[in-house]
């Protein structure tokens, strides 16, 4: 089964963004980051997704989380 697309929505300061991608890392899941810090129109486009300007805001597939849920994720990602 294909893995499908990992979007996460994040600031370089955010200690739970960085455990995210942390895990992503460990379990070799490919992801696109966007800083959102930065990034006005990827902020936008987060906020559009999961209705508030918390982050992380992972994407998977068509899931959207908001924040780091790893059960969650592992389940969206089926792991």
């Amino acid at each position: 089964m294909a893995q499908p697309t990992v979007t996460i929505y994040s600031t370089s300061t955010c200690h739970f963004c960085h455990l995210a991608k942390d895990f992503f890392t460990a379990n070799n899941v490919k992801f696109t980051d966007y800083n959102v810090g930065t990034d006005l129109e990827k902020r936008r486009e987060m906020v559009e997704k999961s209705q508030q300007m918390g982050v992380p805001v992972i994407a998977i597939g068509d899931k959207v989380i908001v924040g780091f849920n790893e059960p969650e994720i592992k389940a969206a990602l089926g792991i």
